[in-house]
């Protein structure tokens, strides 16, 4: 019989007497949680990310000031790429003795290349979903400027010195951007009616963007050979960049998505180290024979490594079956919610949720395995003699490294992989030396305590090492679903409160002083509530100490970014909501000169605590001291600013004022009353880019709901296989105390005494472990606010309590039914 015969025999043998059924369950529900998470995560992204294009209308958009070179359009038709374009500008539009200032969109026939656009007619009841622009001749307008300049569908509008027929109004457009041209009434026209328009003449202040779509590598191939031939008033629009509240959420998604894959992983690899444990244990004997019949250490560790990776294979292919199925259900419940068009899943997904589950195995199960090579051939005659434990390096140590790879393959953030492992090694190591001083101190109650609590408690000091292990476990697989659990809760509470049910959905700009207190009176009349008003002072920062600004930024910078533009320069005594005070300090009742700049902007430029910044204003230019770097929450729909000056540093340059307001759709004649009393301002309607982020933040919400109570069910059951894998010691002890005439309902109390301690012991070390690892996670990845959760320091301990003690009480009901002689026969 060769050796491979012999190990799929004992592979047969141990299988169909039930040896490995835990262990397979424990690595097919691993593989299956595995594959399920990462083939919905990558579909979920892959989605979201095209998604996301549909907020640009295009895969890659090239904005500009001027066309940009044939060159580049060459380039794109050589990598297979589809193209459009949009010009963007702003014009006084006369109809009927009245006038708007507009922002017309002028779209080529291929626009979106993402996305789509919606219309209405003139009942403004059946909105129609359409792949393309007006057609020449036409334009479409949005539901104001017909109110505004008094027009109905099929009048003539007058753009420049081009009249087009209105044919239907415009409701939503994919790329519609926070900027002046985005905001203001948008019309829409052709692309071929613009040049006899006459608008556009040499300088005229047009903005010009060039949108390309196809195959994920065309797109990065083309980008990285456009990137370099930018020049300074040229870049590539990035999704994370130019529409921050939808990047920010998809970043936080992301992260919490590897976050519940994670999760998953933890369990199983508790489970599967349990399990293969008491597997190596119970091989104790037969392998002594074995050694006994010739056998050297390799052959052994060749016998049973063979074994396991058979094993590991058929499991680890069952569960990609299922987590296929699994991930396929997932998304059948979630049609309604997610966008139309779903991401085909991706074979490698598929192998990468094989091979974790030959890792997991790898790292969890071959440790213990180990221990079988080193088993004398004496223990067929001292069954006492049992091999010695491998090294703890090797038994921790692989076990963490595959967590550690695998940690960083779902979030790819080495950032976030060094806090969760660093910081649960700490604080494992701290709370296990607790664990141990617990038990010990628990050995000077037992003579107080009744006899079934007495021998509870026995049951956990008796092995101090193994109880200190397990509880150890169960507090892994509690600190993974608390983690899960409170992230998930917490990343919810925070969109919703950047994104409330009555956000500003409108923004008002050049309000002048002497407009502030009738404005006001306005708003208060309509019954709306606006935030305070903000003055604004137009500026450039040009030196930094002295030096040019131009050499200091670096190529594509945020710096440079900023400093090519003037910026919204503003006073403040307090610091505005949603900032926050890094380094240096905010001002009080101090001098004029001091300013307070935007953490990501002052890296970026190198700006420290006391560097001097000057300022041209106008024709003048003004000198502030950095008292203070701040950083500000960009994906609020608020005014924020990169600069903030201290009173009086401003007050000799003519100003404006800001703000801003929520105002319901069934009020929207009100901006028309404004404008005409008003008409200086400039207002910005925002709520269609709120529509579109509140879509995408339901479909998330909605999928992370789903994911949750997945990697939950996945843990429970995992954490029901990881019990089950440490009942033999307490089974044999069970036996015994029935031969010395103990009841069975004695030793049932003492077996759910002993596990609900041992649950309700992992319940406030996870408690613990979790509140470190939260606030490391929090303060450092996810920038979220922490605050410490009471209410889990008194429900964890309690629930883990019951439902451990539960599962341990499960696991032995059987036992104490059988007769003791039967109960050792089988160990």
């Amino acid at each position: 019989m060769t050796r491979f015969n012999l190990a799929l025999r004992l592979l047969f043998r141990d299988s169909r007497s039930g040896e490995l059924t835990i262990l397979i369950a424990a690595l097919i529900i691993a593989v299956t949680s595995s594959t399920a998470i990462t083939l919905f995560a990558d579909r979920l992204h892959r989605t979201m990310t095209l998604q996301a294009a549909d907020f640009l209308a295009a895969d890659l958009v090239i904005t500009s000031p001027e066309r940009i070179p044939g060159a580049w359009l060459e380039k794109a038709g050589e990598l297979a790429l589809t193209r459009s374009e949009t010009a963007e500008f702003s014009s006084v539009l006369i109809e009927n003795d009245e006038l708007l200032l507009a922002g017309v969109k002028a779209v080529s026939p291929r626009y979106p290349l993402r996305g789509f656009l919606k219309v209405t007619g003139a009942d403004f009841s059946d909105e129609q979903t359409l792949a393309s622009g007006p057609e020449p001749g036409s334009v479409w307008v949005e539901k104001r400027v017909l109110s505004a300049l008094h027009l109905q569908i099929g009048d003539a509008l007058t753009v420049g010195e081009k009249a087009l027929t209105i044919n239907r109004v415009l409701t939503y457009e994919p790329d519609k951007r926070g900027d002046f041209y985005s905001l203001s009434p948008r019309v829409m026209m052709h692309a071929d009616d613009l040049p006899a328009t006459g608008v556009i003449q040499p300088g005229s202040h047009v903005h010009y963007f060039f949108q390309f779509a196809g195959e994920a590598q065309g797109i990065m191939a083309f980008n990285r050979w456009v990137k370099p031939q930018l020049n300074p008033s040229q870049r590539i629009m990035d999704i994370h960049q130019d529409r921050p509240e939808v990047g920010n959420a998809l970043n936080r998604a992301e992260r919490y998505l590897g976050l519940s894959s994670i999760v998953v992983i933890l369990i199983a690899g508790v489970a599967i180290a349990a399990a293969t444990r008491r597997y190596s244990e119970r091989h104790f004997d037969a392998t002594a024979v074995l050694r006994c019949l010739g056998l050297k250490q390799k052959e052994i560790l060749w016998l049973y490594g063979s074994q396991f990776f058979i094993l590991g294979m058929l499991a680890s292919a069952i569960g990609c079956l299922f987590g296929w199925f699994a991930q396929a259900g997932l998304f059948h419940l979630l049609h309604d919610l997610l966008p139309d068009t779903i991401a085909s899943p991706s074979w490698f997904a598929v192998f990468f949720g094989f091979a974790t589950g030959m890792a997991v195995l790898l790292g969890f199960a071959l440790p213990p395995l180990l221990r079988l090579k080193r088993v004398s051939p004496l223990r067929v005659l001292r069954r006492d003699l049992e091999p010695l434990p491998s090294a703890a390096w090797l038994i921790y140590g692989l076990a963490i490294a595959i967590i550690a790879v695998l940690i960083w393959r779902y979030t790819e953030d080495f950032k976030m992989t060094g806090i969760i492992i660093g910081v649960g090694l700490i604080a494992l190591l701290v709370l296990g030396s607790a664990v141990y001083g617990i038990l010990w101190a628990c050995q000077k109650l037992l003579p107080g305590l009744p006899l079934t609590w007495r021998f509870g408690v026995q049951g956990l000091i008796r092995n101090r090492q193994a109880s200190v292990s397990q509880i150890l476990a169960f507090s892994i697989t509690l600190v993974a679903m608390t983690l899960s659990f409170t992230v998930r809760n917490d990343l919810l509470t925070d969109w919703q409160r950047q994104l409330p049910e009555q956000a500003p959905n409108h923004f008002v700009l050049n309000i002048f002083p002497e407009q502030q207190a009738g404005f006001q009176q306005d708003l208060d009349d309509q019954g709306l509530t606006g935030s305070r008003f903000y003055p604004i002072v137009r500026g450039r920062l040009v030196r930094i100490n002295g030096i040019p600004v131009q050499k200091i930024v670096s190529k594509d910078s945020q710096g440079e970014q900023a400093t090519h533009r003037d910026l919204s320069l503003t006073w403040s005594e307090q610091v505005p909501d949603e900032n926050k005070i890094l380094s240096g300090r905010w001002w009080a009742d101090e001098r004029p000169g001091l300013v307070s700049i935007e953490q990501k902007l002052a890296s970026s430029l190198g700006v420290e605590l006391g560097d001097k910044l000057t300022f041209t204003i106008g024709s003048e230019q003004l000198q502030a001291e950095v008292i203070s770097i701040r950083s500000v929450k960009w994906d609020t729909m608020k005014p924020n600013f990169y600069m903030i000056f201290s009173p009086g540093t401003l007050d000799g340059f003519a100003s404006t004022s800001m703000t801003s307001f929520y105002l319901p759709e069934d009020q929207k004649h009100f901006l028309n009353e404004l404008v005409k009393r008003y008409p200086s301002v400039t207002v910005l309607e925002v709520d269609l880019i709120l529509k579109q982020f509140q879509t995408i933040l339901a479909q998330l919400t909605q999928a992370i709901n789903y994911l949750l109570y997945f990697a939950l069910l996945a843990g429970f059951t995992v954490l029901f296989a990881a019990v089950q894998a440490g009942l033999d010691q307490r089974i044999h002890e069970g036996a015994l105390m029935r031969t010395l005439g103990a009841h069975r309902q004695f030793l049932r109390k003492t077996h759910v005494i002993e596990f609900a301690l041992l649950g309700f012991s992992a319940g406030i070390l996870a408690i613990g472990l979790s509140e470190i690892v939260l606030f490391a996670l929090y303060t450092e990845v996810l920038h979220l606010n922490y605050q410490p959760n009471f209410l889990l320091w008194l429900v964890m301990p309690t629930l883990s309590g019951f439902f451990i003690g539960l599962a341990g009480f499960w696991g032995v009901r059987h036992v104490v039914d059988k007769p003791p002689v039967s109960v050792l026969r089988e160990l």
